[in-house]
């Protein structure tokens, strides 16, 4: 790489932190950490998604553990030699300030390293801040030809390239910092920015110059599935691409690096471990009731791609001081593949292209007519709640083709709700339930499509009317729940089941719906209820309901199977003994196959992995697991928020849509329908 090229590329890496220092501002001024300074330290303000605000917030609590952890043993024996800790890439952080604040540096000081424009910007920024020096104490004035940009007694500030570490050590030397006293070595979202050979030689140099040291560092893994591609397209698009990811894709692999590179004991995990092992629940309850939110599965995707490391060397500092072992966050690995189903793209022509949503719903009509409605996706080149409908229509070659409707089209208007269910009533009508505007605002109609001719063409138009469900429509008032047929004394009824609505984070309670009268009918149920869950799959078997997974009430996976068997009064609530226990997932699409229950992509947490298709025996209770063979799709290939429909005569899935709001890394939805080989599982028993 040239001179101007790694120019280019330090100036995109010091705009990263230019938009995360604004990401903190707001982070602090919604109120999930309490910190006065971050809008001292930033110049203008923006208004960050909660999505975002949650990927920070964890952020700060991660970093935060671990340096209260250092400083509680660093500072632990009065009399010994002053803490240092040095952050690494600090740009515009406020961590010296609200340690001072706090008043934890009373025997530690800190050290900042960043690229020089970034800390004279800050040491200004410091100088012109009444409050910010009043905090520091004395200080000396800057030497423009010096990489010292900022100096106090427990403060310094340098502006310095990390990826010369022979200078870096030399500037350091000569700022005082003591190679023999305990170091906290903090690396906040830099060695991923970094060049591997450069960043190995700096974690390296740590390790030969410190005795007695802690290396923290915050960065992304996980390169290789859907949410990691795009992940990494987002900051090759920044002009600051992700290194070392090929090399150091887990936290296995991290801990080697460092235990490669001579630190003695190293420890790591991702976000989603940190947030539920060493957040309190009371907390966890606080963050997660500060705004309204509904994105759950970029949240765990995010923190799934994201980690935290401690490695230490010396007598003061092991791997138990900052992450102690934990029963809390149990891993569920899935068992070794029993196959590949492959997968094609099945629709290509450019109409069929507007299928890209997410949170919509899907129903397969007729053998040769699939309708999709609703969802967030691109309509009129804008990214918004979907008001047209989209068919999939099926030729005498059997080819699949697709077809948007617009709005102006059918000339009717709808309200493009978002995580409804839609069930068919016969080959020209379906009955959407429930759903949601935005995360306060949900449906309550009842909405009957109609599909027919269109009386001015020849083209298939959408008629749509809106049923009302009388004074108890406020039952509808929820979403990410589901809707079942199932049958009781030969009446045939919709069993409408958990969920979420605004002011109740998870639902448990389940109703009736009676097809012919519309009109909610009491039917007893027995047996010991699911817990409460919502982003689960639902699909119907032998007059009842199967119900999988879903989130629960700590916004945590269920791998829970429940049968709501028909009896000849009512239903019975029926526990599936899965052998092995399948992996905790939610937000997966359900079909019921030759006895067997097919769960389908969804995300979980508690795993390494992602996930494929799990299969379960519903007679015997045997899972296996199946991967996706998409060598023959574009990737990436998203399997959450997704539909699907069953060809069982084909053998065969097609999957649509699909995707989310990927952090602060831009939406995506999935491209192109996608059809899933069904026929390898024939020979499973």
């Amino acid at each position: 790489m040239g001179p101007r090229n790694r120019e280019r590329r330090a100036g995109a890496v010091q705009s990263t932190n230019d938009s995360s220092a604004l990401s903190k501002r707001s982070l602090a001024e919604r109120g999930y950490v309490q910190d006065a300074f971050a809008a001292m330290l930033v110049l203008g303000a923006a208004r960050r998604a909660p999505l975002v605000h949650r990927g920070y917030y964890v952020r700060a609590r991660a970093v935060g553990h671990c340096v209260r952890a250092f400083l509680e043993r660093a500072c632990a024996h009065p009399g010994g030699p002053r803490a240092q800790i040095l952050s690494l890439g600090a740009g515009s952080d406020s961590l010296y300030f609200r340690l001072k604040s706090a008043g934890l540096l009373g025997r530690a000081a800190v050290w900042e390293v960043d690229f020089p424009d970034v800390a004279r910007r800050k040491a200004e920024r410091i100088e012109a801040t009444p409050e910010l020096c009043a905090l520091i104490g004395p200080f000396l004035k800057r030497d423009p030809t010096s990489a010292m940009c900022f100096e106090s007694l427990d403060y310094r500030l340098l502006g310095l390239d990390l990826r010369q570490v022979h200078r870096l050590d030399e500037a350091l030397t000569k700022a005082g910092l003591e190679a023999s006293s305990p170091t906290l070595v903090l690396a906040e979202a830099v060695l991923t920015y970094l060049e591997p050979e450069r960043a190995a030689a700096l974690i390296a140099w740590a390790a030969q110059r410190f005795p007695h040291a802690l290396f923290v560092i915050y960065e992304q893994m996980r390169p290789q599935d859907a949410f990691g591609q795009f992940m990494l397209q987002h900051f090759r698009r920044l002009n600051s691409p992700l290194h070392g990811l090929d090399r150091f894709p887990d936290v296995e692999a991290q801990k080697h690096r460092f235990l490669d590179a001579g630190w003695t004991a190293c420890s790591a995990m991702d976000l989603n471990e940190f947030y539920h092992r060493f957040l309190p629940a009371e907390e966890r309850r606080r963050v997660e009731n500060l705004e309204p939110f509904d994105e759950f599965e970029e949240w765990h995707l995010k923190c799934a791609h994201y980690f935290i490391l401690a490695a230490s060397k010396g007598d003061h500092f092991s791997q138990s001081l900052v992450f102690p072992p934990s029963e809390a966050f149990p891993r569920i690995d899935p068992a070794s593949p029993s196959g590949v189903l492959p997968a094609r793209v099945t629709v290509k022509d450019s109409r069929g292209a507007n299928l890209k949503r997410y949170g919509h719903a899907s129903v397969l009509l007729s053998p040769g007519i699939i309708l999709s409605v609703g969802g967030f996706g691109e309509q009129d080149g804008l990214h918004c709640r979907v008001s047209g409908v989209h068919l999939l229509l099926r030729d005498c070659d059997f080819e699949w083709t697709g077809s948007y409707i617009s709005s102006q089209e059918t000339g009717v208007q709808w309200d493009g709700r978002l995580y409804h269910t839609m069930t068919r009533l016969s080959e020209t009508d379906v009955l959407l339930l429930g759903g949601r505007l935005s995360p306060v605002s949900p449906t309550c109609k009842v909405l009957k499509l109609g599909l027919g001719k269109s009386k001015d063409n020849d083209n298939e138009g959408v008629n749509m009317t809106v049923t009302e469900t009388g004074p108890e429509d406020s039952i509808l008032s929820r979403w990410r729940h589901s809707t079942t047929d199932v049958s009781c004394q030969n009446q045939s009824y919709l069993f409408v089941y958990g969920g979420r609505r605004a002011t109740e984070p998870v639902l448990s309670d389940w109703h009736f719906l009676h097809v012919g009268t519309m009109a909610w009918v009491r039917i007893p149920v027995e047996g010991g209820a699911p817990e409460a869950r919502h982003s689960h799959s639902a699909c119907s078997w032998q007059g009842g309901a199967l119900i999988a997974g879903g989130l629960g009430a700590s916004e945590q996976p269920l791998n829970s199977v429940f049968f709501l068997r028909p009896m000849s009064h009512g239903f019975l609530w029926q526990s599936i003994d899965v052998q092995p226990p399948i992996t905790p997932r939610y937000s997966h699409t359900a079909h019921v196959l030759d006895g067997k229950l097919l769960l389908v992509g969804g995300v979980w947490m508690n795993s390494s992995s992602f996930p494929g298709v799990t299969v379960i025996n519903l007679l015997t209770g045997l899972s296996s697991e199946y991967q996706m063979d998409t060598s023959s799709v574009p990737w990436p290939v998203m399997l959450h928020n997704h539909t699907s429909i069953l060809l069982a005569e084909d053998q065969q899935l097609l999957l649509l849509g699909g995707g989310g709001n990927c952090f602060s890394f831009g939406t995506y939805f999935n491209p192109h329908v996608v059809t899933l080989d069904l026929s390898p599982l024939s020979t499973e028993q």
